[in-house]
C-alpha cells in the first residue's frame, strides 16, 4: 500500500508540473516581440553611430568616410555587448 501511495503521489506531482509548464510556454506574440527586441537593440546602435559618423565626416575638410566606418564598428560592438546582456537576464 505504501508504494502504491507513494507512486501516485509522485504522478500526480508530475502532472501538475506538466500543466504548469504549459501554462507559462511563451507563445508565438511573445517570442516575437522578443526576437524584434533583440533586433533593435542591436540595430539601433549601429544606425547612432551610422548618422554620427556622418556628421563628424561632414564637419571635416574634404572627402573621407573614416569616422562613418569607425562609429558603424563601435555601433557593432556596442549593439552586440547590448544583445548579450539583454540575453542574459
Amino acid at each position: 500500500m505504501n508504494g502504491n501511495e507513494q507512486l501516485r503521489k509522485n504522478v500526480e506531482r508530475q502532472a501538475q508540473r506538466m500543466k504548469q509548464a504549459e501554462r507559462e510556454r511563451d507563445t508565438l506574440l511573445a517570442q516575437t516581440v522578443y526576437i524584434g527586441t533583440l533586433g533593435l537593440i542591436f540595430v539601433l546602435p549601429v544606425i547612432i553611430g551610422a548618422y554620427l559618423g556622418r556628421w563628424l565626416d561632414e564637419k571635416l575638410m574634404g572627402y573621407s568616410m573614416s569616422w562613418t566606418l569607425s562609429m558603424i564598428f563601435v555601433g557593432v560592438v556596442v549593439g552586440a555587448i547590448n544583445v548579450y546582456l539583454f540575453i542574459r537576464e
